[in-house]
């Protein structure tokens, strides 16, 4: 049963979160200290920096050997389900019959961009700073290490598949970005194409004489019997098929020189799907949360089977850096807040959707991928709520450095830490029953 002093416990974790929001809505809204500029470093900082930092101790001191295999094949099972779910979902929007045969520009929104900001917000919860009390003072001191095993895997693999769709929506755009400017410089009159003159008369442009053209007309006619005329006609003719084959050769001579001294038309092919996966692929294996969480990895399998730890002077400095990355996203989450011209930037009818993937659809699926899992008892209780925890800040952070959907999902950092604690308790209740 949770009692009042575990509830007083999350209130605490809560609050550190929103003064950091608070300060960063004032420090924008009204005390003007950071332009638009600046707090996209320090976004861009938390993302390049703290994040990975704090990927890395996570995942480095979680033991490797002791995860509990039901409770991170239910929740890998759940977060795979929704994923796959969501990208047929997109497969099918995306299809040119339900776009209505047109041509989609680069600006468009994509359905990607819903696929990955929908997966973020129904299946990656804030289970550290949110979910280690507040279970805690649920289930006991048995769910801190549960819910640490469970981050480690979002780290380790969920966000990694979060980051690529973003690279690989970037990669597309780019892709497609090249494409238009390409058709863009090529003239309207290319070479191989007639501009019909009725098109250049209605849009008040003087048509020039046509090029000159070489015809060769052959006309078979009778045969002279008369010896006589026929010969008087063999010398003109002659003199006249000369002329004209040199003329003839000359022209030929300067159409080739013409043909090959045009530039060749450039090709605006669209790349493959392959091909952009493949370099968003590559990007992905460039950024610090790759190395971070692969890093942590490896010593963590290291450190736990031969039994060595961190030195002190790294393991300190690692926390100098770590620590800053919570407070920092709160913080970047209230100056997103404060530079946008409503309190719910997204809309109510899009929070209130958030709110429903969040609160309802996620916990629901987890409770069916852990019951198809063989879970019961107390590790299905804690598998559940932890789904309903809010959504996590990180997702806030890279949903802004790649300039999607952050609207939603600073609502969904803000809103959620408000409605988490009553609904976690609701389904605390109902799975008590």
């Amino acid at each position: 049963m949770i009692t009042g002093s575990a509830v007083y416990h999350v209130v605490e974790a809560m609050a550190p979160l929103y003064t950091a929001a608070a300060l960063g809505f004032a420090s924008v809204r009204w005390l003007k200290a950071f332009s638009a500029e600046q707090c996209a470093g320090i976004n861009h900082f938390v993302a390049i920096y703290a994040v990975p930092v704090l990927i890395f101790q996570m995942v480095s001191t979680n033991n490797p050997y002791a995860m509990n295999g039901r409770l991170v094949a239910a929740d890998t099972l759940q977060k795979a389900v929704m994923l796959l779910g969501l990208m047929a979902w997109a497969a099918w929007e995306s299809r040119p019959s339900r776009r209505g045969g047109s041509k989609v520009s680069a600006s468009a929104a994509s359905p990607l961009q819903w696929v990955v900001t929908a997966f973020s917000v129904a299946a990656l919860p804030n289970t550290i700073i949110m979910g280690v009390p507040l279970l805690g003072g649920m289930y006991g001191p048995v769910s801190k290490e549960l819910m640490k095993q469970i981050v480690v895997m979002q780290f380790c693999v969920w966000y990694n598949v979060v980051i690529f769709i973003y690279e690989y929506m970037a990669a597309r755009r780019a892709a497609t970005a090249v494409m238009d400017g390409g058709s863009a410089k090529i003239s309207p009159a290319s070479p191989g194409e007639a501009t019909p003159p009725e098109k250049l008369a209605r849009d008040g442009v003087v048509a020039a004489e046509p090029a000159h053209e070489v015809t060769v007309d052959i006309e078979i006619t009778e045969v002279v019997a008369a010896s006589t005329a026929q010969k008087g006609v063999t010398d003109n003719t002659t003199t006249a098929a000369l002329a004209e084959e040199v003329s003839t050769g000359e022209d030929a001579k300067a159409a080739a020189a013409k043909e090959e001294a045009s530039p060749p038309a450039r090709k605006t092919t669209a790349p493959s799907v392959g091909h952009i996966a493949l370099k968003a692929g590559k990007k992905v294996l460039k950024i610090p949360n790759t190395y971070a969480s692969f890093l942590g990895l490896i010593w963590s399998l290291i450190a736990f089977k031969c039994g060595i730890k961190m030195p002190k002077i790294i393991d300190d400095s690692l926390f100098t850096i770590q620590t800053t990355a919570v407070g920092l996203s709160m913080f970047a989450s209230g100056t997103f807040i404060a530079r946008q011209s409503r309190f719910v930037p997204c809309g109510y009818p899009i929070a209130s959707m958030s709110m429903v993937l969040k609160f309802l659809i996620g916990p629901v699926v987890m409770l069916l991928a852990s019951l198809a899992i063989g879970m019961h008892g107390t590790l299905l209780h804690i598998a559940v709520v932890q789904a309903a925890l809010p959504l996590a800040v990180t997702s806030f952070v890279y949903a802004e450095e790649y300039k999607v959907h952050a609207d939603i999902m600073s609502t969904g950092v803000i809103l959620g830490i408000f409605i988490s604690l009553p609904v976690t308790i609701v389904y605390y209740i109902l799975l008590g029953l």
